[in-house]
């Protein structure tokens, strides 16, 4: 969830739709000019008892955040209290109940994401260790209630926590118990954006279940190997899912700008401050008819705001935002924009994946949406098989991919080397929620947690 940091031109009134579709349109780059975003967050624990730190208590997120700054970290302020840092590496900012997200930089190979997530990784473990702090490397918190958690002091939070049980039973489990590793990437053109939503949103059921990584809730297992992506389909309908409309013709800025201006609101950020808009029409913001403002008309970062509120499995912005993954540990940080760069960055490999999905229908893409939390790997593929057989040829047109954009280290190696955890995967059929699950059913003696043990950066 992003952080209001405002941008440029942000405060400029809106006063025509042709601004909307700008914000999209200004995403148009050549691809000498592509780039790499990734995200990934990560669960914070108490070394001596795997408790969830509070904000505020001695050696808490605050501190940890506070010790961040020793690596040239600048703090980011909300009310008085350090909510985000912004760097070199781009920005660190705190998820409702404390988990901790690198928005990494926009960068040109997969190389330089890998060796910035390893950066970060470093430094977290080295403040953690002087403040008796761990990281967690899962896609939901396997042995924590929502009573457990602490809550941040965040503005946005308060409105969606109050928000979330109006219009699911599981938005509140998103907010205080998931983690997520997302890839930002580019496109020429509307039409190039097009073609590369319609490959990501078909295939984004696949990355799910390669990066299955949340098989447990409270201690036991919950009969689901991505409970996170499960927990999406419960969560606010309005601003979620896989966005039929993509397929069909005419899909392209205008169309999303139409579905953006129609997920409800949640709030306006004016004077610091967060005012309380859930529920409330953008399209009455436009006319001046917001009841929480009435009269005042919306700036252009109001728009940017409004479009990080939804939460669709793939995001326009000023570039597509993929949105599948669980969280995971370091060599899924660096496999997840591998597969994706693979796939989209090189127009063979993005012919031969949209020639793969092409003839899905909505039924297809919504049985795989609903199926695949719960099946994994072993759901069955719209095209014969299952999706571990589509895995495999998936992973062989992006390694192709890899291939042919020839992005070399110093050391001489390519790319492709990243997507080796996801071919192990692939051709195992086993997720790290499989090898979880075997484990807690055996050497664990169904102790969950000795899953700190294991799955700890």
């Amino acid at each position: 969830m992003s952080n209001q940091l405002s941008a440029t031109g942000d405060d400029a009134p809106i006063e025509n739709r042709a601004q909307l579709i700008g914000v999209f349109e200004k995403g148009n780059k050549p691809p000498a000019d592509w780039r790499i975003g990734t995200e990934h967050e990560k669960f914070v624990y108490r070394l001596a008892d795997h408790r969830a730190p509070t904000y505020e208590e001695p050696g808490g997120i605050r501190d940890l955040l506070k010790g961040m700054e020793a690596y040239g970290w600048e703090p980011v302020y909300e009310g008085g209290n350090v909510i985000a840092l912004k760097g070199a590496d781009g920005a660190i900012s705190l998820e409702p109940a404390g988990q901790f997200e690198l928005s990494g930089g926009a960068l040109d190979t997969i190389h330089q994401t890998c060796a910035e997530s390893n950066r970060h990784l470093v430094q977290c473990r080295e403040v953690g260790e002087r403040l008796g702090l761990g990281f967690l490397s899962l896609g939901f918190w396997p042995d924590k209630a929502r009573a457990d958690l602490p809550v941040m002091p965040k503005g946005r939070y308060v409105i969606m926590r109050a928000h979330m049980p109006r219009v699911g039973k599981l938005g509140l489990d998103m907010m205080l118990r998931t983690c997520t590793i997302q890839t930002n990437l580019d496109y020429a053109s509307e039409a190039d954006m097009v073609h590369k939503f319609r490959v990501s949103m078909a295939l984004q059921p696949l990355a799910t279940a390669l990066f299955a990584n949340s098989p447990f809730t409270e201690g036991r297992p919950n009969g689901f190997k991505s409970f996170r992506s499960h927990i999406w389909t419960d969560t606010d309908p309005a601003r979620t899912g896989t966005l039929p409309f993509v397929f069909e013709d005419g899909f392209g800025f205008e169309r999303y700008a139409d579905y953006a201006l129609d997920v409800p609101m949640y709030f306006v950020y004016r004077d610091g401050k967060y005012i309380d808009a859930a529920g409330l029409s953008f399209r009455d913001f436009l006319a001046g008819r917001l009841s929480v403002l009435p009269g005042e008309k919306p700036k252009l970062g109001d728009w940017k705001d409004h479009l990080s509120t939804a939460f669709p499995e793939v995001r326009l912005k000023g570039y597509l935002e993929m949105r599948g993954a669980d969280g995971g540990r370091w060599d899924r940080i660096c496999a997840l924009p591998a597969f994706w760069v693979g796939l989209l960055y090189d127009d063979i490999a993005l012919d031969a994946a949209w020639e793969l999905v092409k003839g899905w229908s909505h039924a297809d893409h919504d049985r795989l949406r609903t199926e695949v939390p719960r099946l994994g790997l072993q759901a069955a593929s719209p095209n014969g098989g299952t999706l571990q057989d589509l895995a495999r040829t998936v992973l062989d047109i992006a390694d192709k991919g890899l291939a042919r954009r020839a992005r070399l280290n110093k050391m001489g190696d390519s790319e492709q080397g990243f997507l080796n955890p996801l071919r192990e995967i692939a051709e195992s059929g086993l997720t790290n929620a499989d090898r979880m699950l075997a484990l807690y059913n055996g050497e664990w003696g169904g102790d969950v947690s000795r899953i700190y043990a294991a799955e700890s950066y």
